[in-house]
C-alpha cells in the first residue's frame, strides 16, 4: 500500500522538478540569440548549453549520497533558494565568461532529479516504483515549457528580465512545494544516529558503488537514453536552423514537440517496465534508435552513375518532415529507455536508491554536457550537419555491446549454477 500522503508528494515533485528542469535547459532557448549576437562558433555554442549541464552532472551522486542521511525535501528547497540570485544576474552577463559561469550556477537544478527520484520513491511500494518514477520523470518536459516561455516573453517586450520572470516563478513553485508537499517522517534507507556515522556511511556507499561493474552499465545506458535527449533538445534548434534554413521560433517549435513526446513517453515506460522487465524495454529502445539514426546519420548527398549512353543522378537527401519523423521515434524510445533504467536499478538497488540513482543520473547528465561538445567538434571538423548523429550511433553501438556480453554472462553464470544443483558439475572440493 502507498503511504496516504503519496499522491501529494507525487504531484509537488513532478511540478518542482519539471520547474527545476527548466531553469537548467533555460540557455537552450536563449542560447540561439546569444550565440548569433556574439558570432559563436558551432564549437563555442556547444561550450555554452553544455555548462548547466556540467554542474547538474557533478552534482547528482553527492547528492544521491546525501540523501541516505538528509532529508531530500530540505535539500530541494534549499537548492531552489539559491537558485534565484543566478537568474536574477542573467541579464547582466554579456561575454562568454560569464555566461559560462551563471550557466554553471544554474546546472545546481540539475541535482533536483536525483533528489525526487529520492523523495518520492520513499511514498510507494516496490511493485510501483516504475510507473511511479516514469511519472516523475515526466517533469523533463519543463524543458518544453522553457521552450515555449522564452518566446513569449521576448515578444511581449516586458519591463522586467527573462531571468527576473524566472526569479519570480521560482518563488512560486518554491512555495508551493514547501506549502504542498508533505514532509517525510523517517528516511527510506537508513537511520544514523551521528554525524560520524553519517559521513562513514556514505563513504562506504560510495566506495562500494563505484567498484559495481553492473552499475557502471547502468550508466552507460542511461548516457545514452538521458544524455543524448538533453543533447539534442539543446542541439536541435541549433541543427533546425542549420541544415533546414528555420527561422528560429519554428526550430524552438519543432524542438518542443521533441521534448514533449518524449517526456511524457516516460510514464509509459516505467509501466511497460512494471509489466514486463526493464531489460526487455531497454533492448527494444535500444534496437529502434539504432535504426533510426543510421538514416540519420547519412548526409546529404550526390551519386552519379555513369551510364551507358547517359549519365543518372541519385539525390540522398532526408526531408525536414522525415528527419522530425525519426527524431520524434528517437524521442519515444528515450522516453521509455529512462523509466525502464531507472526500474531496473531499484530492483538491484532497492536500499541505496538514492546513491546508484545519483551515480547513474550524474553519468546520464555528462551526456548532456560532453555530447554538445562533441556536436561542435565533430560538426567543425567534418563540415557536415549529421556528424551529431554518427556520435550518437557509435554510442549506441557502444551500449548494445556491453549489454549483450553482459546478458550472455549472466545466463552462463545461471546455466553454470543449475548444473551444478543438478550434480552435472562438481564442485572444486568434491
Amino acid at each position: 500500500m502507498s503511504h496516504p500522503q503519496a499522491q501529494r508528494a507525487l504531484i509537488s515533485s513532478i511540478l518542482a522538478f519539471a520547474w527545476c528542469f527548466a531553469i537548467w535547459s533555460l540557455y537552450a532557448a536563449v542560447g540561439l540569440e546569444l550565440a548569433a549576437d556574439l558570432e559563436f562558433s558551432a564549437t563555442q555554442y556547444g561550450l555554452l548549453v553544455s555548462a548547466p549541464i556540467l554542474t547538474g552532472a557533478l552534482l547528482r551522486f553527492p547528492a544521491g549520497l546525501l540523501t541516505q542521511t538528509t532529508d531530500p525535501r530540505a535539500m530541494w528547497m534549499w537548492l531552489m533558494v539559491l537558485l534565484i540570485p543566478a537568474l536574477l544576474l542573467l541579464p547582466y552577463a554579456q561575454s562568454l565568461l560569464s555566461l559560462l559561469t551563471l550557466g554553471l550556477w544554474l546546472g545546481l537544478s540539475g541535482a533536483s532529479f536525483t533528489l525526487g527520484i529520492q523523495y518520492v520513491s520513499a511514498f510507494y511500494p516496490p511493485s510501483q516504483q516504475g510507473t511511479v518514477m516514469g511519472l516523475f520523470g515526466t517533469g523533463n518536459a519543463g524543458a518544453a515549457l522553457s521552450l515555449f516561455l522564452v518566446p513569449q516573453l521576448t515578444k511581449w517586450e516586458l519591463p522586467v528580465s527573462i531571468g527576473a520572470v524566472y526569479a519570480i516563478l521560482t518563488t512560486f513553485v518554491l512555495l508551493f512545494f514547501y506549502l504542498y508537499s508533505p514532509a517525510m517522517t523517517q528516511n527510506k534507507t537508513s537511520v544514523v544516529t551521528t554525524v560520524e556515522e553519517a559521513s562513514e556511511h556514505c563513504l562506504m556507499s560510495s566506495l562500494q558503488l563505484l567498484k559495481d561493474i553492473r552499475l557502471w552499465r547502468f550508466s552507460l545506458y542511461y548516457y545514452f537514453v538521458f544524455g543524448s535527449f538533453l543533447a539534442l533538445l539543446l542541439w536541435l534548434p541549433h541543427y533546425y536552423m542549420q541544415a533546414y534554413q528555420l527561422s528560429a521560433s519554428d526550430a524552438m517549435t519543432f524542438t518542443l514537440f521533441f521534448v514533449v513526446t518524449s517526456s511524457m513517453a516516460r510514464a509509459l515506460g516505467g509501466w511497460l517496465a512494471d509489466q514486463y522487465g526493464g531489460r526487455a524495454v531497454n533492448w527494444s529502445v535500444f534496437w529502434i534508435c539504432l535504426i533510426c539514426l543510421f538514416i540519420l546519420s547519412y548526409p546529404p548527398t550526390s551519386l552519379v552513375i555513369h551510364g551507358i549512353e547517359k549519365e543518372v543522378v541519385l539525390e540522398i537527401n532526408i526531408n525536414i518532415w522525415l528527419f522530425t519523423v525519426l527524431i520524434f521515434v528517437i524521442g519515444i524510445a528515450q522516453g521509455l529507455g529512462r523509466a525502464s533504467v531507472f526500474r531496473t536499478l531499484y530492483d538491484y538497488y532497492p536500499e541505496q536508491l538514492g546513491a546508484a540513482g545519483g551515480m547513474v543520473a550524474a553519468i546520464g547528465a555528462l551526456g548532456g554536457c560532453t555530447l554538445p561538445l562533441i556536436f561542435g567538434l565533430s560538426q567543425d571538423l567534418l563540415g557536415i550537419h549529421t556528424a551529431c548523429f554518427m556520435v550518437l550511433y557509435g554510442v549506441l553501438a557502444l551500449c548494445m555491446i556491453l549489454m549483450f556480453f553482459a546478458n550472455q554472462q549472466q545466463l552462463y553464470q545461471r546455466e553454470l549454477s543449475l548444473a551444478r544443483a543438478h550434480n552435472f558439475l562438481l564442485d572444486d572440493d568434491a
